[in-house]
């Protein structure tokens, strides 16, 4: 049976960024994926300034990842209703440090740069966990072919449906009530937009594009699924359905829909875990704990998701090193629980924070209403749009 020191659950965002930030203060650990390679599905991510404070904490992928995307300028947003722009926030350009501004970065480029940097062997694919059992103080691990190992620290970076947080007793994730539509577009004679995050709601619709270089377009689509199944199972029908409902958006931004492939359409309901959940529920307990969306998985209003993940990552691996590092094999277990509890206090209440911001965001911007529209509109908008910035001003801090 083999016996690991750290097993990491999971080879998205939080897995390998935690997996490399181990990695970085000498620290060995197992990562576990299901699938037999790295998933790289997802198109684009928003990466704020928080995100490249942790990414910049992990040394030299920062540079890396900045040198292939585009930095975005500011974030525009207009009624579908009225067609009025209701906010247009300009965004700090990095500065001196590199750590602030908001880039559209390849979930793909992100994760594959993290793979990079970590030891050959670090990543076992085509590895699925079924089940957590105790044994002691250790985790035994129960793979679906057959294969049993042990752990001294468990860390569940195993998404929504995640088994570590099944183990916690965190309740499963609910829904939202809304459907999101994510898509990709190359413009071969480029797209002669500006490098602006531009968001359009209203009428229960939220539609995002978001420029990632001259040519290239990431969008997005959020919206309450219509009784007829039929609309959302054929992409070609899902497409026609996306243009009908946007209102008073100018062509330019619908010819972006239209040049789609609907092919290249990905449709998935949005869950959340409820923050009540967040509060009252295991973090972390013994030598267990979860990160990014097996931890906190948030409607994507805000576009934290990812960010919050790095955040997570930084600060379990600082306090994981720490008791990991400490003099004494006789108070190890302690350090271990002590250093996952004061993790689970540190990000709680942050986690909570955003899961609540981004549910209420996405609210008031897809709801209905002549008065509800009137107060998002003229009174809400410039707050709603400043929100984003006020969420992205944190700093997780160093590895050490």
């Amino acid at each position: 049976m083999m016996v690991e020191d750290v097993v990491i659950v999971g080879a998205g965002i939080a897995g390998l960024a935690t997996a490399l930030g181990l990695h970085r203060l000498g620290i060995r650990s197992l990562v576990l994926e299901s699938a037999d390679s790295l998933r790289t599905t997802g198109y684009y991510l928003g990466m704020w300034p928080n995100a490249w404070k942790a990414i910049d904490a992990l040394g030299g992928i920062g540079q890396i990842l900045r040198a292939k995307h585009t930095q975005l300028t500011g974030i525009m947003t207009r009624s579908i209703i009225s067609g009025e722009v209701t906010a247009d926030v300009p965004i700090k350009p990095a500065d001196s440090q590199g750590d602030s501004g908001l880039y559209a970065v390849n979930r793909k480029t992100l994760l594959e740069t993290l793979e990079n940097e970590l030891p050959r062997g670090t990543i076992k694919y085509s590895s699925k966990v079924v089940d957590i059992q105790d044994s002691d103080f250790h985790k035994s691990l129960h793979l679906a072919d057959g294969t049993i190992l042990k752990a001294k620290v468990l860390i569940g970076c195993d998404g929504v449906n995640s088994v570590a947080a099944a183990y916690l007793g965190l309740s499963k994730a609910s829904s939202a009530g809304r459907s999101a539509v994510r898509s990709f577009v190359k413009f071969k004679n480029g797209h002669g937009l500006e490098p602006k995050a531009m968001l359009f709601f209203g009428k229960d619709v939220r539609f995002g594009v978001i420029p990632c270089d001259d040519h290239s377009i990431y969008w997005f689509y959020s919206f309450r699924p219509p009784q007829d199944k039929e609309i959302v199972e054929d992409r070609m029908k899902l497409k026609q359905h996306i243009i009908s409902t946007l209102g008073k958006v100018p062509d330019k931004i619908k010819s972006v829909v239209e040049e789609t492939d609907a092919t290249n359409l990905e449709c998935t309901p949005i869950r959340f875990r409820h923050p009540w959940n967040l509060l009252w529920g295991n973090i972390s307990k013994g030598n267990i704990c979860v990160a990014g969306d097996a931890f906190h998985p948030m409607t994507p209003d805000l576009a934290q998701g990812g960010c919050s993940a790095l955040e997570d990552s930084i600060v379990l691996v600082r306090v994981l090193a720490a008791a990991l590092r400490g003099e004494s094999r006789e108070n190890e277990q302690k350090r271990i629980q002590k250093g996952l509890e004061n993790y689970a206090k540190e990000r709680r209440w942050r986690s909570i924070d955003l899961v609540w911001s981004a549910y209420m965001l996405g609210s008031i911007q897809m709801r209905d209403g002549v008065v509800v529209s009137l107060i998002r509109d003229r009174l809400l908008a410039k707050f709603l749009g400043g929100l984003f910035l006020k969420k992205a001003a944190f700093d997780c801090g160093k590895l050490n």
